[in-house]
């Protein structure tokens, strides 16, 4: 991941998806977490969907990531989703 290159909508308002507001409550994290997470990100990528990116953060000492989509248009950084990574162990 990318650690010290952030694109220009790096620094865009952010908007919380409909999505992300359940997830929310589901994985039990708030968007003040959520916004923490985001200020002391690792690193981001290019998702597998076109258009959005990983970035790699951490919440409650493990690692996450938080899914994002910029909207040019509207100059906004939609968070789709956030989610735990789960590390397979041999």
């Amino acid at each position: 991941m990318t650690a010290k290159q952030w694109p220009a909508w790096w620094a865009w308002e952010l908007e919380l998806s409909p999505h992300l507001a359940k997830r929310m409550v589901d994985r039990g994290f708030t968007e003040v977490e959520l916004r923490r997470m985001l200020e002391y990100a690792q690193g981001h990528e290019s998702d597998v969907v076109e258009g959005r990116f990983v970035v790699a953060v951490r919440h409650a000492g493990r690692p996450w990531e938080v899914i994002v989509e910029p909207d040019g248009e509207r100059r906004l950084l939609v968070v789709v989703t956030a989610y735990p990574v789960e590390r397979d162990t041999p």
